[in-house]
C-alpha cells in the first residue's frame, strides 16, 4: 500500500454568511496553516478536484474561507460535512519521529514478540500524548510515547510496540 497522495486539512462545518463562504474546522497543528494555502481539493468519488482558495479569515479555532465557483449560502451548504484537502506536496514537513495521521490509520500493530494486536483505526488527541486506537476482536488504546511505540515503518504500514509498557491494558490472550 502506497502513501496517500493526498491529506485532509479541514473539515467544512456550515456555511458562513450568505457570500458563500465556508466556515472550517483545521484538522491540522497550525489554524494558520490555511494562510500559505492558494488552493485546496475536494473529493469526488476517486479523484481530487483543485478549488482557488479566495479569501480566509480566522474566528476562535476555525477558519471562513471564501472559495471560487461558491458565490451565495446555498453553494456553499453543498460543501457542508466535507474534507478539504491538500496534495502530499502542499502538507507542511514533520518533525523526526512525527507522522500524518492518514499514514498511521490503517498500520498494523504488534508487539516486539510478534503478538498482532491489530489495526489502528483512529487516533484521540490528549493533552500530553496522541493515543492509538487499536481494533481486532477487541479495542486497545495505545500511548503514542517512545518508551511505548518501538518502531514505526510506515512503507510497510507496520508498528511495533513494547508490550511491558502496556501492562494491564492488552486484551488477555486465549
Amino acid at each position: 500500500m502506497s502513501l496517500r497522495r493526498y491529506l485532509s486539512v479541514g473539515y467544512v462545518t456550515k456555511p458562513q454568511g450568505i457570500k458563500g463562504e465556508v466556515k472550517v474546522e483545521p484538522l491540522t497543528d497550525d489554524v494558520y496553516r490555511f494562510d500559505d494555502l492558494d488552493e485546496v481539493f475536494l473529493k469526488r468519488g476517486d479523484r481530487y478536484i483543485p478549488v482557488k482558495v479566495l479569501g480566509r479569515k480566522y474566528i476562535k479555532n476555525f477558519v471562513i474561507l471564501k472559495l471560487e465557483g461558491f458565490d451565495d449560502r446555498n453553494q456553499a451548504e453543498t460543501l457542508r460535512g466535507e474534507y478539504l484537502w491538500v496534495s502530499r506536496e502542499q502538507a507542511r514537513p514533520l518533525p523526526e519521529d512525527t507522522y500524518y495521521i492518514a499514514d498511521i490509520v490503517g498500520c498494523c500493530v504488534e508487539t516486539s514478540d510478534g503478538r498482532f494486536l491489530g489495526r489502528i483505526t483512529g487516533v484521540l488527541h490528549t493533552g500530553s500524548n496522541d493515543v492509538y486506537v487499536v481494533r481486532d476482536r477487541e479495542e486497545v488504546l495505545i500511548p503514542a510515547l517512545k518508551k511505548v511505540v518501538t518502531h514505526v515503518d510506515i512503507e510497510n504500514r507496520k508498528i511495533v510496540v513494547n508490550a511491558d509498557e502496556l501492562e494491564g491494558l492488552l486484551p488477555d490472550e486465549d
